[in-house]
């Protein structure tokens, strides 16, 4: 088994892990199928079954599936994923253990349903100051990241180990001055968050800004003035979810 197959083996058992742990696995299911933006009907052609299979298992019609039928499913999502050219693994990675790195992810949490984008700042107390348009779009959990840290200390490759299981996220940098520096280093990694947080600036570089109009990413500013103000609130408000 080569590198990209151990990879993709390893991810889908995380995702396989979270079905079959959650009280709800239906909309686990589609919470995934959302991320890897395949349908219904392009999963159930995969699979040799009929669409109304994979809608009764996510709308909880149909009992909880055994794991070699998610895995069935979870397998079917990947492979139409790769099909279609999303080069979706990329996304993907184990959250690192080095000590340079973990020391830049003040906190990570993977949400076990999607939070809209507008619900996630009235939470972390933010307002939208681009692509405010983008507002109802979902995030599936959020990295708090020492920012100096993170832009000093890691090169491109290692920057997109804070995205965590999946880039359809917040990305929040403390300590900012105008947020033009943590804008370019992700337009530098390819990867594009659903949502940029700043803590810190009272006003947004303007380049910054043009990065997230064109890349299509979401960006606020938080009010919330010290970090481990913010770290408690996220942990409050984002609890159990």
């Amino acid at each position: 088994m080569n590198e990209n197959e151990i990879m993709k083996d390893n991810l889908a058992k995380k995702i396989c892990g979270e079905i079959v742990l959650s009280e709800k696995p239906g909309v686990i299911i589609k919470k995934w199928r959302n991320i890897f933006k395949v349908s219904q009907r392009e999963i159930a052609d995969e699979m040799g079954v009929m669409p109304s299979v994979l809608s009764d298992y996510e709308s909880g019609r149909r009992k909880s599936p055994g794991i070699k039928i998610i895995r069935k499913i979870v397998d079917a999502m990947i492979k139409v994923s790769e099909r279609k050219g999303d080069d979706i693994l990329r996304e993907f990675y184990t959250f690192p253990g080095e000590d340079h790195i973990s020391s830049c992810i003040l906190d990570i949490k993977e949400f076990k349903l999607p939070v809209k984008i507008k619900d996630f700042c009235k939470k972390a107390e933010c307002i939208l100051v681009a692509r405010e348009d983008l507002s109802d779009k979902e995030v599936y959990g959020y990295s708090l990241i020492d920012s100096m840290k993170a832009i000093i200390e890691l090169s491109p490759t290692e920057l997109v180990k804070i995205y965590g299981l999946t880039t359809n996220r917040a990305l929040i940098f403390t300590n900012v001055t105008k947020g033009r520096s943590p804008m370019v280093a992700i337009k530098v990694t390819n990867l594009r968050p659903s949502l940029v947080v700043f803590q810190g600036p009272d006003k947004v570089d303007e380049l910054a800004k043009r990065i997230g109009e064109i890349e299509g990413i979401s960006i606020a500013i938080t009010k919330i003035k010290d970090k481990n103000t913010l770290k408690n609130t996220l942990k409050r408000n984002f609890n159990g979810m």
